[in-house]
């Protein structure tokens, strides 16, 4: 059974525990993850009250301990972009393959309005985990990267 704590601004949550989330998320994102300074660009974009901005932060804990952590941003669009981004979800590799990813999902979703996206690599053995809660390939995505 898990339990939760959502932040969904900087009054909400420490700056331990920002470091907290930054750090967990570097370890358990394993070769798919970001930099952490990366990482802690989406945690401030997720708490701040900036119009059009925001999201929040989930933490989820088993038997007291975190295991869980996901970030979902707002994107500011509506309809032609979905509404929300889950740009991060990682679980200890100690608690994976016991549905805890699923779950954590699951309760992202009760505190989300409108649509989600989500962007993940075709190698990621998440991608089923995706597939099996709803999440469609509605396009590839492609970058172009700026060197100017």
């Amino acid at each position: 059974m898990l339990t939760y704590k959502l932040y969904k601004n900087t009054k909400d949550i420490t700056e331990l525990e920002i470091n907290e989330t930054v750090k967990f998320l570097h370890q358990h994102l394993d070769e798919f993850g970001d930099e952490a300074e990366d990482i802690k660009k989406c945690v401030d974009y997720a708490l701040t009250l900036d119009h059009g901005k925001g999201g929040f932060i989930l933490h989820a804990f088993h038997e007291g301990k975190l295991v869980g952590v996901l970030i979902m941003n707002n994107t500011g669009m509506s309809g032609f972009i979905p509404e929300n981004i889950l740009v991060y979800i990682a679980v200890d590799a100690q608690y994976r393959g016991q549905g805890f990813g699923a779950a954590i999902i699951k309760e992202a979703f009760k505190h989300t309005k409108g649509n989600v996206k989500l962007h993940v690599e075709y190698e990621n053995p998440a991608k089923r985990l995706y597939e099996r809660l709803g999440f469609t390939s509605k396009y590839a995505e492609m970058r172009f990267e700026n060197k100017k």
